[in-house]
């Protein structure tokens, strides 16, 4: 072992190699019990996050999802089915297993019914956390299609003016192809943050802004600690995130027949051997439909060219669209090793002792600085 390996082995902060960190994820879930088929969707879903800096949504989770599979929450040979279907809907039980298997599942069956029907519904029921939602959606947008996914969770955010949470953060996510340009992204939770990134000022003990969080008593706080036994978070735009949150409730909860609100049982704190139960929907449409796909694609070139084209405020050097960011980050990854934070790396380090892997042997991939693909290029 090199002195340089040492030093990011247990320095807090870890250096890695994109396509290492996808193998270790993938060989972390087949340590679980999946498959390598299901192994490698699942770590694709993960590392996809991390390559575009969501951080709070990739490696990080894995030892949770790993307690889960190892106890039978979620399991490991679960297989969604379809309940019931008709040309341009489907009803997909997820049987427990991995939510990121589930929800490819689910979009896949969308994205053929919308190639037939021009539109489709798929909601599910009986499934798990499904990461970040973005990625289903994206995966409309490479097939030329418009895609929406959405989720339930265990209630963690308030209604205007409540004390408790009421319903979950309930993440929204689209996404738009393009032609000359990347598709257009947007994933959010319909909080004013996702709950992971108060986790992660948690961990490492930084407090955080005044509009994320209240304390039981309804007023705001900024410490990160209080989440989430003694605080709730913020809906995104007060009533109006709150309003989207029931519209997502009601796609994947109420719809779907899936559990909602308390029903959802919480991924990270519920006993590992119980299923959650939560609800899942993923729309499609296909814009062939209502003329030629090239002259969609077009239009949507010729706005986010426009948006670009606006002027920025003192300061901004330049206006991006949804997810141009994030894809900069993912091209960067080629080119680059990630850097993952000290929370970051810590659960990597946690996942690998559970799975009975060496991280050692991952990190060797790092390429030298200079070298193709390196730090240097």
């Amino acid at each position: 072992m090199n002195a340089r390996m040492r030093a990011t082995m247990h320095s807090e902060a870890m250096t890695i190699a994109a396509p290492a960190l996808r193998r270790f994820i993938r060989d972390a879930f087949m340590a679980a019990g999946l498959t390598s088929s299901d192994a490698e969707t699942a770590a694709d879903v993960l590392a996809t996050a991390d390559e575009f800096g969501v951080t709070t949504h990739g490696v990080k989770l894995l030892p949770g999802y790993f307690r889960r599979l190892k106890g039978g929450g979620a399991r490991p040979h679960g297989q969604p089915r379809v309940l019931s279907e008709g040309p341009a809907w489907a009803l997909v039980d997820g049987d427990s297993s991995l939510g990121m298997l589930v929800g490819v599942f689910a979009m896949r069956i969308a994205i053929a019914k919308a190639a037939l029907s021009g539109i489709s519904y798929v909601g599910v029921r009986n499934s798990g956390h499904f990461a970040a939602a973005g990625y289903y959606s994206l995966q409309a947008a490479k097939a030329g299609l418009i895609g929406i996914s959405v989720a339930n969770d265990t209630p963690s955010v308030i209604a205007p003016g409540a004390r408790q949470a009421v319903v979950g953060t309930n993440p929204f996510a689209y996404a738009l192809p393009a032609s000359r340009h990347p598709p257009i992204l947007l994933d959010m939770a319909l909080s004013t943050v996702a709950g992971g990134k108060v986790y992660q000022a948690r961990q490492q003990g930084r407090p955080i802004p005044d509009n994320w969080i209240v304390g039981l008593d309804g007023l705001p706080t900024t410490d990160a600690g209080l989440y989430p036994e003694r605080a709730a978070l913020v809906p995104v735009g007060g009533y109006k995130g709150f309003g989207l949150a029931l519209l997502v409730e009601t796609l994947a909860g109420l719809l779907s027949g899936a559990a909602v609100t308390f029903g959802v049982g919480s991924w990270m704190f519920i006993p590992p051997d119980q299923p959650t139960q939560h609800g899942a929907a993923f729309i499609a449409i296909d814009p062939a439909v209502f003329g030629p796909r090239e002259a969609f694609l077009e239009r949507v070139d010729a706005l986010i060219a426009e948006i670009h084209a606006a002027p920025a405020a003192a300061g901004v050097d330049r206006i991006t669209m949804p997810g141009e960011r994030e894809f900069e980050n993912q091209c960067r990854a080629q080119r680059e090793p990630l850097v993952l934070t000290s929370d970051v790396a810590q659960n990597v380090r946690l996942a690998a002792e559970m799975a009975g892997l060496q991280i050692a042997d991952y990190l060797q991939a790092l390429p030298a600085s200079g070298s193709p693909g390196g730090a240097g290029q």
